[in-house]
């Protein structure tokens, strides 16, 4: 007759004989359990999207880099192209703040000094739809080769013309082309900045160290931007969507066992166009019909990275 202890023995013995001691079973399956949980946003989410929109147009210098070829002679201006940065001030913005709001959804917009200057109702207008104003410095141009003063100003100017125009403190920031200074970090920190996104290191955000302090890093793309896409490779559409699609079913598979971020941008004057809109609008549905998917603005991101112990540290 078979004893207790004879069936505990027997019920070690896997296939073949070979041995699964219960508890080495047991801290198998809490290990998972952790890394599973450890792998979830704070919320709960499975896959946060971030999308992004810059508000660049009117800020530009004359004769910016655009569509028309490069060919003007000296001391004239590019009118035609002028009017293509118009648009993203005109028709692009407007267009793509209606889109936001048909699907429910919050974005940061990433805005420059002087373009907000220049048309400060937008400006007012998208935080006034509950969109977050990140800083982009204060005109389009290049930081990295200023000295420390002149880069803080550069910044600083940029961040208080937004706080001017809007009421709204930003807390993040974007350099031009990405392309911040040896400066720029330890600047951010001082002036009260919470995050970054100059960034493509990773598809989660991570927290680094500025000034012996605790800084976000909310990395960005220029795998799934409009102006690395449709603008700099003449993209259709059709390929902007497919691209983004694939990234985004890859991203989400990859959420169910490690904490996933997927990212987007749109520039005003190109995602803002009629036909742009309409694809974003595809893509948005496709994402929210999958569970789990969340959309945040990059600071509420931030924040709540910034609390979650179990993020990555670089």
């Amino acid at each position: 007759m078979s004893t207790r202890r004879d069936f505990i023995k027997q019920s070690s013995l896997g296939f073949g004989g070979l041995v699964i001691s219960t508890t080495t079973f047991m801290e198998t399956k809490k290990n998972t359990m952790i890394k599973q949980e450890n792998s979830k946003w704070a919320d709960g989410s499975r896959l946060v999207v971030s999308v992004s929109m810059q508000f660049e147009a009117g800020g530009q210098p004359d004769n910016a880099e655009s569509p028309f070829p490069n060919n003007m002679e000296k001391g004239f201006i590019d009118l035609p192209a002028s009017t293509w940065y118009e648009y993203g001030y005109k028709e692009g913005i407007p267009r793509m703040l209606d889109n936001w709001d048909k699907f429910g959804i919050k974005v940061t917009s990433h805005m420059v000094g002087t373009a907000v200057l220049k048309n400060p109702a937008l400006a007012k207008e998208i935080v006034d739809r509950g969109h977050e104003a990140a800083a982009h410095g204060m005109s389009w141009s290049p930081e990295y080769n200023l000295s420390y003063e002149d880069e803080r100003k550069f910044i600083k100017d940029g961040a208080d013309a937004i706080k001017k125009a809007t009421g709204f403190t930003p807390v993040g920031y974007n350099a031009n082309w990405l392309r911040r200074g040896e400066n720029t970090l330890k600047i951010l920190q001082e002036l009260g900045f919470t995050y970054h996104i100059d960034d493509l290191s990773r598809d989660e955000p991570f927290i680094i160290h500025v000034n012996n302090k605790d800084f976000v890093v909310v990395p960005y793309t220029i795998r799934c931007n409009d102006i690395v896409l449709i603008e700099g490779k003449n993209f259709s559409v059709d390929q902007f969507m497919n691209q983004a699609k694939a990234e985004f079913d890859q991203l989400y598979a990859e959420s169910e066992r490690k904490r996933r971020q997927f990212s987007i941008s749109f520039h005003d004057r190109i995602g803002g166009t009629p036909q742009m809109v309409k694809v974003t609008s595809d893509l948005l549905k496709y994402m929210k019909a999958h569970k789990g998917v969340s959309f945040k603005r990059k600071d509420e991101i931030a924040e709540m990275v910034y609390h979650d112990k179990t993020v990555i540290r670089d």
